[in-house]
């Protein structure tokens, strides 16, 4: 047995333990990082809360889970809280992705200088070949089957984490697809809302100018007008940046989702195609694919990385919508939501719902004193808001015996006379046509507006996207989150699993590009070059023997 061969073997089986080796303790390193994070995060969650239980007199506070090293100022700590118009958020928030963007590039810097390693070895091969004669060793059989066994392995589990990360990866599009049109749904029914508004003003507007005249409804059309213009602008503008966000989110999410699902879908035809040639020793083309999956490897962790930053990112929207709910005025995504801005705008509604209170109040008085002196029976007015200081609107709680505003000219018209050219009127008929279309005009605006008033309600309560919210909140908070987190989990145990494959095809490849180099200058020993050179000794000997014996015969 030749000693050279046995040693070839030896070091081919000890790179292939420490390959195992290092997997093992990659996986170690890369787990306990990962599954560190989190589990900090959740412990400070459960200590915060625990503590509030504690101090229940103490307001809720935000959570400080946004306290992340930021590496746009020198590696110190961010405290500025969930803010998506601060550019330290989002560079602190992305950092949390380090660990797979560290791997990646070490793993991409370890290929080249192995790359530059092996050109050099190989050059150098070339140059120095020696002629000496080198046995196969024994154990290169042994030593073929090993790799393609741990290949196999390994490469189903690479198929089954691919399938787990396409799985996750489709799950999580779908569901961030929902959410986002959750929002733009809600900012589009807000534009609406702020159509109709502006729609009711426009025909008081009109009815005003139509039947008003002096300076007061000179002033009210100019002021309505001017405020149903900047409220359309408003509106205009609610829509332009949905439509624009729309597109952007979209565009990212399908970016997002189509790389994810390129690149493990190359990679799962890669390594089905190197375990292929693999198997059939076909070295040019292994040799390719270590490559190709080299730098596929490098990708599948800058993905994870990317995906656990998006992880903590919507744990933090989550939470942020969380603190929302319980205070809507106060809060981190009060930059991007105008609530506390439209707040400013309630002291109106509350000045527009005590005007319609007691103008209605009036009526009803009025009425109480006619049936008072003539024994008419009119019917009273119903009041669609509630008495000081609420005046909440329910026009669904009146009295059976009394009429909407918007039924009093129907009501009023049977009084009214019907030959107001002539001046004069039948008996009954009090009121003039001029005033009964002055009263027709009033009572139509004032029930257009109160027909916008539950929408103009929800809008400065912020009703709308407190629904939205909570529908995000209860219904696809946790699930977006645990798709993610299925997501990166999976890309991590994929990364380490191509790891472990492109060592092992690429210490059978380094171990081939030896035996070749060692056999290139001399003809391969077989077994039956090995019988020839015993047959050639032999005769040899043979020789040596016959002339002994003639030497001694001359020599007798």
């Amino acid at each position: 047995m030749n000693s050279s061969g046995l040693k070839m073997g030896s070091i081919y089986c000890t790179e292939l333990v420490a390959t195992l080796a290092f997997t093992l303790a990659l996986l170690a390193l890369t787990s306990s990082e990962a599954v560190g994070q989190t589990t900090s995060a959740t412990s400070f969650e459960l200590g915060r809360r625990l503590l509030q239980v504690e101090n229940v007199s103490e307001p809720l506070k935000q959570s400080d889970d946004t306290i992340r090293v930021d590496p746009l100022d020198s590696l110190k700590k961010y405290r500025g809280g969930y803010n998506l118009t601060n550019k330290h958020y989002w560079s602190s928030t992305i950092f949390t992705g380090i660990y797979g963007y560290a791997f990646g590039v070490l793993w991409l810097l370890v290929g080249l200088v192995y790359g530059v390693f092996l050109l050099v070895t190989t050059t150098c091969s070339k140059n120095n070949k020696s002629g000496k004669l080198r046995k196969q060793s024994p154990c290169q059989k042994q030593c073929h089957l090993w790799p393609i066994a741990l290949a196999t392995f390994f490469t189903i589990l690479a198929i089954v984490a691919s399938g787990l990360v396409l799985g996750g990866n489709a799950k999580f599009h779908s569901r961030a697809k929902t959410v986002v049109n959750i929002i733009m749904e809600t900012a589009n029914e807000a534009s609406n809302t702020i159509y109709n508004t502006t729609g009711a003003m426009k025909t008081i507007r009109d009815d005003l100018e139509a039947t008003s005249e002096g300076n007061l409804g000179t002033r009210a059309s100019v002021f309505l007008t001017s405020t149903s213009e900047k409220l359309d602008d408003e509106a205009a503008e609610i829509q332009k940046q949905a439509r624009k966000n729309r597109r952007l989110i979209d565009k990212g999410l399908k970016i997002v989702y189509i790389l994810t699902s390129v690149t493990i879908s190359l990679t799962l035809t890669a390594i089905v195609a190197l375990s292929i040639s693999g198997f059939l020793r076909l070295q040019r083309a292994v040799n390719l694919l270590i490559i190709v999956c080299w730098l596929l490897t490098v990708l599948c962790w800058l993905f994870f990385g990317m995906y656990f930053f998006i992880e903590k990112f919507s744990g933090d929207t989550c939470t942020a919508i969380e603190e929302f709910q319980r205070d809507p005025y106060n809060n981190s995504l009060s930059s991007i939501l105008p609530c506390d801005e439209l707040r400013s705008a309630k002291s109106v509604l509350v000045d527009v719902s005590g005007g319609i209170y007691d103008l209605v109040n009036q009526v009803n008085s009025n009425i109480s004193l006619l049936q008072a002196s003539d024994d008419s029976n009119l019917f009273k007015v119903c009041n669609p808001f509630s008495a000081p200081p609420e005046y909440q609107y329910q026009p669904d709680n009146c009295p059976s015996n009394t009429i909407q505003i918007g039924d009093i000219p129907q009501v009023l018209k049977v009084f009214t006379c019907s030959d107001a050219n002539n001046g004069t009127c039948k008996d009954g008929e009090f009121i003039s046509n001029s005033d009964y279309k002055t009263v027709e005009a009033y009572t139509s605006s004032i029930q257009t507006l109160l027909k916008a008033y539950p929408g103009m309600e929800s809008l400065v309560e912020c009703e709308s996207v407190k629904d939205a919210f909570s529908e995000i909140l209860l219904n696809h908070c946790k699930p977006l989150k645990k798709y993610v987190k299925m997501v990166w989990a999976a890309m991590v145990f994929l990364s380490m699993i191509m790891v472990v494959l492109v060592l092992i095809w690429t210490i059978k490849a380094h171990h081939e590009h030896r035996l070749h180099l060692a056999n290139g200058s001399v003809k391969p020993h077989s077994a039956a070059a090995n019988r020839m050179e015993l047959q050639t000794a032999k005769a040899i000997s043979d020789i040596s023997n016959l002339n002994s014996d003639v030497q001694l015969a001359i020599s007798l």
